[in-house]
């Protein structure tokens, strides 16, 4: 009988000390729960501008919202010139520019991170009269000034040294935009300053010069080479630079066939900069939503996986630890 009690009470102590567990471990869980709610990202990120930097900020919004589902990431491009104006007057999250930032705009209140880098490059339709001496030789900086700026060559065989005598059509951008800003750098000039038929956005200026075989433009490189077979894209070659300036193209300077050479060259310096060049991403004043804040971070960090595939040029370490330093310097 004594027996019988003492298992019945060593079982209402068990079973008291099972429910206790499971009545802490309940209250973790809960505890558990109620933190890792709070670390749920939910908001929306609104970016606008240069139409350089707009593919890859597109290809991190997808991949970012795949780790956040509870952000929604509207981009739209429109020019740097856009990109800058609507961040400074908070029309948007954050700008996309893909030039220098100015003296003006940072006593505006501009804040800015480099994300990544591309560059510029001169174009040609692929049915150009001269374009097989022209793909040969390259073209000298000087010609194209005289072409852009100057306006003295005017025909395609003084810009080819052939007999051709076919009519040069000079296209330039119609908006603020940081390609034009960058082409009339590599120039010593400013965008106002570019000759030419004025053409709205990136897509827009590439297919003037597909659809013209006497055309002449330039374009951020993710418009003239395709990301998936990394060769150019149909109608279009890009005219390469005669770096060294004595009249051929030589082994070192011929690095356009393919997107990943060109990549390569830009990001070794090969390629100048100017029309190599860094992009970035803008915010009036420094960034105070959280959702923004992760963005930006996730850019610079895990983000910079997807640059390589997405036909941009990785930043260097001490590039991206500056914006970083940045970006924790200026918000924390």
């Amino acid at each position: 009988m004594f027996t019988n009690k003492v298992h019945k009470m060593k079982l209402i102590v068990s079973l008291g000390l099972v429910f206790l567990f499971l009545f802490v471990g309940c209250q973790k869980d809960t505890r558990v729960a109620q933190k890792n709610q709070e670390k749920v990202l939910k908001g929306t990120i609104t970016l606008s501008g240069a139409w350089a930097l707009y593919p890859m900020v597109v290809k991190w919004a997808e991949e970012f919202q795949k780790i956040h589902p509870g952000v929604q990431i509207d981009v739209a491009a429109g020019g740097a010139g856009k990109g800058m104006a609507d961040c400074l007057s908070e029309v948007v999250d954050l700008g996309m520019v893909s030039r220098d930032i100015y003296p003006a705009e940072i006593d505006k209140g501009a804040w800015w991170v480099s994300v990544t880098k591309d560059a510029v490059v001169a174009t040609i339709n692929e049915n150009n009269p001269a374009a097989k001496a022209l793909l040969e030789r390259g073209i000298k900086r000087q010609t194209l000034i005289d072409i852009w700026i100057n306006g003295t060559v005017t025909k395609w065989g003084l810009a080819a040294g052939t007999p051709h005598t076919d009519p040069i059509h000079v296209y330039t951008r119609s908006d603020a935009c940081g390609a034009a800003k960058t082409w009339a750098q590599y120039f010593d000039r400013n965008q106002e300053d570019l000759l030419g038929v004025g053409v709205y956005g990136d897509p827009g200026l590439a297919d003037a010069v597909k659809k013209d075989s006497l055309g002449i433009g330039f374009n951020n490189i993710n418009f003239v080479y395709d990301n998936n077979t990394k060769g150019q894209v149909e109608s279009i070659r890009v005219l390469p630079l005669d770096l060294n300036e004595n009249g051929r193209l030589d082994k070192d300077e011929d690095f356009y066939r393919s997107l990943d050479e060109l990549i390569r060259a830009i990001a070794t310096d090969v390629y100048p900069s100017p029309p190599g060049r860094a992009l970035h991403l803008v915010c009036h004043g420094k960034p105070q939503k959280p959702e923004v804040l992760e963005f930006i971070r996730w850019i610079l960090t895990e983000g910079q996986a997807f640059i390589s595939e997405a036909g941009y040029i990785e930043l260097t370490e001490d590039k991206i630890q500056e914006s970083l330093h940045k970006l924790t310097a200026d918000i924390l």
